[in-house]
Parts: C-alpha cells; sequence; structure tokens
C-alpha cells in the first residue's frame, strides 16, 4: 500500500559500552510508526560487517560486506555488499566510472521495481523509484545535517520505499560522492601496481 508520507526526522541513538554498545539512527514516521537503523551491529562472524533496519510497519532491511577489507570499516561499504529487504535480495548494480552523482549511483531492482539510489554530498542522499504503467514512482530524499537525518517523500511511498533509502543511513557512501569515486579509484591503482612489483 502506498501512501503519502509526512517529513521526519531521524537522530542519532547510542546504548552500553564496550561490546554491549550499540548505535545508529532513529525517528518516527507519522505513517510508518518508529523506525530504527542499527550500524554497525555487533560482529557476530570473522570479515563481515553489517547495519540493520527495522521498524513497526516497515519491512526489515539488512546491508552486509563481506571480505578482508571489512576488519579496516567502521560501516559497510559498496564493496562486496549485499542488501537485503525482508528475504529478498536486491539486486544492486554501479558504475564506477559515471561522470555525475546519479550516473556513480546505484540501481537498485526489488520487487520488479527499478531504483537508483545518488549522493548529493558526503551526508545526504536520494532513492527514487522509477514510474511504470501503474505508479508515478517516488522520491525519498534525506538530507543530512548537523547530529540529525531530515526525511522528504515526493509521491506516494511503500513501506519498502523508505526501508530501501534509510538502510543506507547505515552504510558508507563514500564512494557515491565525487572526491570519494576519485579516492577510490586512486586506492585501486595503488593496490593494482602494488601487486604487480611483488
Amino acid at each position: 500500500m502506498h501512501s503519502t508520507v509526512t517529513p521526519f526526522t531521524l537522530r542519532p541513538w547510542r546504548e552500553g559500552k564496550g561490546y554491549e554498545r550499540q548505535a545508529g539512527w532513529r525517528g518516527v514516521s507519522a505513517e510508518f510508526g518508529e523506525i530504527t537503523v542499527e550500524a554497525p551491529l555487533r560482529q557476530t562472524a570473522p570479515e563481515l560487517v553489517m547495519s540493520e533496519l527495522r521498524g513497526g510497519l516497515i519491512p526489515t532491511a539488512s546491508y552486509e560486506a563481506r571480505g578482508i577489507h571489512t576488519d579496516l570499516l567502521r560501516l559497510p561499504s559498496l564493496n562486496r555488499a549485499t542488501l537485503r529487504v525482508g528475504d529478498a535480495v536486491v539486486s544492486m548494480t554501479r558504475n564506477r566510472f559515471g561522470a555525475t552523482s546519479r550516473q556513480r549511483g546505484l540501481g537498485l531492482r526489488y520487487g520488479g521495481d527499478r531504483y537508483r539510489l545518488w549522493a548529493v554530498n558526503r551526508r545526504s542522499w536520494v532513492l527514487a523509484r522509477d514510474a511504470d504503467a501503474e505508479d508515478p514512482g517516488v522520491t525519498v530524499s534525506v538530507r543530512g545535517k548537523r547530529r540529525r537525518l531530515d526525511v522528504v517523500v515526493t509521491g506516494r511511498a511503500g513501506a519498502a520505499d523508505l526501508s530501501l533509502a534509510l538502510i543506507f543511513a547505515g552504510v558508507d557512501r563514500a564512494a557515491l560522492t565525487r572526491g570519494g569515486a576519485v579516492r577510490a579509484g586512486l586506492s585501486r591503482v595503488t593496490e593494482l601496481w602494488a601487486e604487480a612489483q611483488a
């Protein structure tokens, strides 16, 4: 079911200390209830970093990155990642060499719908669901300000639209920005050169 969504805000939260520490973002949508992003989840397996979104009326979403590179990460990155909404795996594609932020964005496919997620800057991002014959599409804009994320929805959104947009509060999205894409490209070139010298 799709509905108009009143703007709302997510704020940082933190509980516990040491191994029991939990942190992330939390807020309340008038239409979908309380939404919590835990980022990252407590590590339960080696070479795995994961974030999770849960809420009363939205499907649970999880985003995980696997590999030896995760030992250095605070949040899951876009590399070697898996996104799930409920029990379904969301297909993700990315053009690392795109010239614009939209071209560098993530292409997502979930439940027969196509989405595009791109970075506005380091703290803000947009998720857009493509229009089709039955629906005009929707845009979820997340604007990061000092210690808050303001969420504005244009169009009628479904619960999965919010899950897909807000799980990225717990993801390192730096590679979607122009500066992050350049740093990631230089890092890959340096790693390849180092491997060739070995």
